[in-house]
């Protein structure tokens, strides 16, 4: 606004003295103070009368639902986590059974091995070559 407009008296808020407004601020700073802050509304319990929490009800008792299944989500982690790390020392106690059960096979199966237990039986190694005998089909 220009300081040449015309003003009218209705819309003008009336000039209150300084005294007045002093008084206006401390007692808003003792409204302030006299009631219970949100720590101690929660501590004693007063929250939960109010209307917010009346009318956001539905809300939240979603909101602990998802507190629920966030801490399922954990328990069933942890059950997942321990269940792989059991199955995988089943599989390496079976890689080391499977191991050795082929390196005791490949030592039984030797060739000096087989011609000693097959001795007592009248057979003998072969001291000729083996022969491989190829024929030859006609349709090649």
């Amino acid at each position: 606004m220009s300081a040449n407009e015309y003003i009218e008296k209705d819309h003008l808020e009336p000039e209150v003295p300084k005294q007045e407004k002093k008084a206006k601020v401390k007692k808003e700073k003792k409204r302030k103070s006299s009631g219970p802050n949100a720590f101690t509304q929660i501590l004693n319990g007063d929250f939960l009368t109010k209307e917010f929490v009346l009318n956001n009800l539905s809300f939240i008792f979603f909101v602990m639902f998802l507190l629920l299944l966030i801490v399922g989500k954990g328990y069933y982690g942890k059950e997942l986590s321990q269940n792989i790390d059991k199955t995988q020392k089943e599989l390496d106690e079976m890689t080391a059974d499977y191991v050795e059960a082929k390196a005791r096979l490949e030592e039984e199966t030797r060739r000096y091995e087989l011609t000693l237990k097959m001795e007592p039986r009248g057979l003998k190694e072969s001291e000729r070559d083996t022969k491989v005998i190829r024929l030859k089909k006609e349709n090649e």
